[in-house]
């Protein structure tokens, strides 16, 4: 696609009837884009583990990102276990804090679920888009949290593979 800039169209529509929308949708609203403004990239953690129901409100807030033709082209691999920490650490150089973490979350794109032909690749701003979800939700929860970019460096897939 030479000589053609590619542009990232959102469209937004009102979802009430009138011009202003009621104080608790401004309330709501307000409080998430404080998150959205609050969220940092969190690097350091307490020793202490992530409770099941915690987890399970990250996987629910991945897997309500939006998707191309709703694919949902992702698989959540929860890590819990040292060793396998520590295997994460060193299969990115720009993960050594997953080292020292009481959980991971790795988001897997699923090529099944993919959607065929030149819309194939957007399996990754899907994924992404469930990354961006689960790490707003990990703000909204009081957790810290980072996202470190494993694709599309084939030695990084295959070594968290």
């Amino acid at each position: 696609m030479k000589n053609h800039r590619m542009t990232l169209l959102i469209c937004l529509a009102a979802l009430t009837t009138g011009v202003t929308a009621n104080a608790q949708n401004a309330h709501n609203g307000n409080a998430v884009l404080q998150n959205i403004a609050t969220r940092t990239s969190v690097r350091s953690y307490l020793d202490k583990p992530v409770e099941a129901a915690q987890i399970e409100q990250l996987l629910r807030a991945g897997m309500a990102a939006p998707s191309a033709v709703n694919r949902q082209p992702w698989h959540f691999v929860v890590v819990t276990d040292r060793e396998q920490f520590n295997a994460l650490a060193k299969a990115n150089p720009y993960a050594g804090m997953a080292a020292q973490a009481p959980l991971a979350i790795v988001v897997c794109g699923d090529m099944k679920k993919a959607l065929e032909g030149n819309a194939r690749e957007f399996w990754v701003q899907d994924c992404s888009a469930a990354t961006e979800n689960i790490l707003l939700a990990a703000n909204a929860m009081g957790l810290g949290a980072v996202w470190t970019g494993t694709y599309p460096s084939e030695e990084r897939c295959k070594a968290v593979s």
